[in-house]
């Protein structure tokens, strides 16, 4: 009798909808406990988290209600229902590697970043996710089987609003509840985690929504008066240059080194008695390099464009989503490499080989006045020659020689790689050291994918030696992001000599050590360096280094050589490393010990209160300049702002060979310095590509292939 009820029950439209709330809502607690750490530590935070799902199920799928039509209104609630299902199953799939949620700015720049991505969110899938799709399964099944019958009288209007009221209720009590825990949830600047934790995922997704819209506002709005704060800020926070290093490599090339998810615990360390990086090391260790111990990566959810940014214009990456992908097509930059062009007639080249489009760099670059960007469309990109997020590093670096030679001097070059990318897979031919036996293979595969990364500076720093570019040059090495996020650092901890039950928030903060490290041949006053900095300190130390003082320009990074240079280092999500404390939230860590401190003198209240006003006024600043675009209201002494429209990606390597021709005995190039010969021949590499699949110089490289091999790399 109690089946025959609750049958009938379901269906009606009401008991249709009942379900459909009872069984999302049960779909979304089983992903908030088994899928995210929410950090819910108390009864009350767990009643919170019950409860947040509720309301705005309600109020979504309550939308069915009132449809009168009936198979609309069960259409309705099913795609609803579909929608929903989709953005928690994303927000999953993201979690797993960005240890975030997904924002309006991740999800409407999703294409510019798909376009670089090919299996790798299959990867982050397991086999549990299969529940959250046999609901699915199971209302479609119940419908098509007429299980469950569509109820053709439709829903009282007044028991409609009466269902909406209810779900409106439920959230302001939500947020109450919230409030009274955390106070001021919506008015101040909390992690994404805690809005999730205390209002629920749709919540937090509507929230994002409705702060997009108010930034996207607040740049159509903005005046030239916006920026004074921001120039007071970077003008009394510049730090004036070491005069025994400023200008120490004036007119060198600078050649940028990206070490893909590559972090700093990788340095000098062994597994199974053996080094995994032991060519890094060798510069990280020796007195021609200027190597940083204690420098952080501050990227947020746009990470590997996020380090770019910061790199190359010393401000911060966005709150939200990718600066690249969001404003990176429109926004005024004062970039490295039109600084260098206006200042030192610096020509520069960045050689990626993945799709152009992938961060949207290939409009970015051209608001930052990059000259040339060589991307997959200039490579083999055979099958064969290709890891998940594009060219192998060796090859990358072997096949770049012909257009790396052709550049004017001095240049600007970056190289970005890739192999070292999660999930850190790579072919048998090119694994050549052992992995670990942590249980978790993108740990264990962690260490191979590096290996091989150090393999690839290796080569290309013997060319540089054989080719004679190494003498004019100064290499720039960093490490872009975390490579193991968070969630996964239990696993690592024993490798570090650590125990995953006594890892903590201080211990997470810790690892977002990255190498940065400054060779400069022919220098003997290199070595470790002990300051704290980040990557919004390189530009400032990379212009002074070269001889171009920064002060002119607007500028979040302070020079890390400089006496006066500023120690705290930010993180988008609001903690801060100083070289004595880690401040997580309201917790105080000691640096080295990570004992927490419980009871701070007031004389350190004072001091870190300090220093947290001035990480959220550093943040808010740098983030008001980029959202407004302020800087097109500003421009400095003798710079003259890019034009993107001079910049044309398209058969660059006729660009340069038709330059070389009209400057004749005045080209600068490698090419022109070698009687007008190639330096590929330079080479050596042990790739097992360049014996089969990649066929050397013109058949893959000339600009007539080049829209065949962007097509091979897209379908990739």
């Amino acid at each position: 009798m109690r089946l025959k009820k609750i049958s009938e029950f379901l269906n009606t439209r009401k008991g249709f909808f009942t379900f459909l709330v009872g069984l999302f809502w049960l779909k979304t607690i089983i992903v908030y406990c088994m899928d995210f750490k929410l950090g819910v530590a108390t009864p009350y935070q767990w009643l919170v988290l019950l409860i947040n799902p509720l309301a705005t199920t309600m109020l979504l799928f309550g939308l069915a209600l009132y449809v009168h039509r009936t198979l609309l209104s069960y259409l309705t609630m099913v795609l609803i229902y579909i929608a929903n299902s989709a953005l928690i199953i994303f927000n999953v799939i993201y979690y797993r590697e960005f240890t975030d949620f997904m924002t309006f700015n991740v999800i409407f720049g999703y294409s510019s970043v798909s376009n670089g991505l090919s299996t790798s969110s299959l990867a982050l899938l397991e086999p549990a996710d299969l529940i959250l799709i046999l609901d699915l399964v199971l209302i479609l099944g119940a419908l098509i089987t007429k299980k469950i019958k569509l109820d053709p009288q439709p829903v009282a209007r007044k028991t409609a609003v009466a269902i909406s009221s209810l779900g409106c209720l439920m959230f302001f009590f939500n947020l109450t509840l919230a409030e009274i825990s955390r106070p001021q949830l919506l008015g101040r600047t909390f992690d994404r985690v805690y809005l999730v934790k205390y209002l629920g995922l749709d919540a937090y997704t509507v929230y994002d929504g409705l702060k997009t819209v108010k930034t996207n506002q607040a740049r159509s709005d903005a005046e030239s008066a916006d920026l004074n704060k921001v120039l007071t800020f970077t003008k009394e926070h510049y730090a004036k240059p070491n005069p025994d290093l400023f200008g120490i490599a004036q007119g060198k090339n600078v050649i940028v080194i990206h070490l893909e998810s590559f972090q700093q615990f990788l340095i000098n360390y062994k597994l199974d008695g053996k080094e995994v990086t032991p060519f890094l090391n060798s510069l990280y260790n020796g007195n021609e390099t200027y190597s940083f111990a204690n420098f952080f990566n501050q990227v947020g959810q746009g990470k590997t464009s996020d380090a770019e940014n910061m790199l190359e214009t010393s401000t911060y990456g966005l709150p939200q989503g990718s600066l690249f992908t969001t404003l990176g097509s429109d926004n005024t930059f004062q970039a490295a490499p039109a600084i260098l062009n206006q200042e030192g007639n610096y020509s520069s080249a960045v050689f990626h080989g993945n799709v152009g489009s992938f961060w949207n760099r290939d409009n970015t670059y051209k608001n930052m006045g990059y000259q040339y960007f060589f991307d997959a469309s200039y490579y083999n990109t055979n099958s064969n020659n290709l890891t998940e997020y594009g060219l192998k590093d060796k090859l990358l670096f072997h096949d770049s020689v012909k257009y790396l030679e052709r550049l004017q001097q001095p240049f600007y070059a970056k190289f970005i790689t890739v192999s070292n990318h999660f999930p850190f897979e790579l072919d048998k031919k090119n694994t050549s050291f052992k992995a670990a036996n942590t249980g978790d293979s993108t740990v264990d595969n962690y260490f191979v994918t590096a290996h091989y990364l150090d393999q690839a500076v290796n080569e290309f720093f013997n060319y540089l030696k054989e080719s004679g570019l190494y003498n004019n040059s100064i290499i720039v090495i960093y490490g872009d992001h975390y490579g193991i996020s968070d969630s996964r650092n239990l696993k690592l901890a024993p490798l570090l000599g650590k125990s995953a039950t006594t890892w903590s928030d201080y211990d997470d903060a810790q690892m977002q050590r990255v190498p940065f490290m400054i060779h400069i041949p022919g220098i003997t006053t290199g070595g470790i360096q002990e300051q704290y900095g980040g990557e919004i300190d390189v530009l400032p130390t990379l212009l002074h280094l070269l001889g171009i003082d920064s002060s002119k320009y607007v500028q979040f990074g302070t020079d890390l050589f400089s006496p006066s240079h500023d120690q705290v280092v930010a993180f988008r999500s609001g903690t801060f490393v100083t070289p004595k404390y880690t401040v997580v939230g309201s917790t105080i860590y000691q640096n080295g010990s990570g004992t927490v401190i419980t009871h701070p003198t007031n004389k350190l209240k004072q001091e870190l209160k300090a220093d947290k006003q001035k990480v959220r006024t550093e943040l808010a600043l740098s983030d008001s300049l980029n959202n407004k675009n302020l800087l097109r209201f500003y421009v400095p002494a003798g710079f003259t702002p890019v034009n993107p429209q001079n910049y044309n990606y398209k058969k660059q390597l006729s660009q340069l060979e038709k330059l070389q021709q009209i400057l004749g005995n005045n080209s600068t190039s490698l090419w022109s310095q070698k009687g007008n010969q190639t330096t590929a021949n330079l080479y050596n590499s042990d790739a097992p590509e360049l014996k089969t699949t990649d066929q050397e110089a013109s058949d893959a490289s000339t600009d007539a292939s080049a829209s065949t091999a962007s097509s091979q790399a897209t379908a990739q």
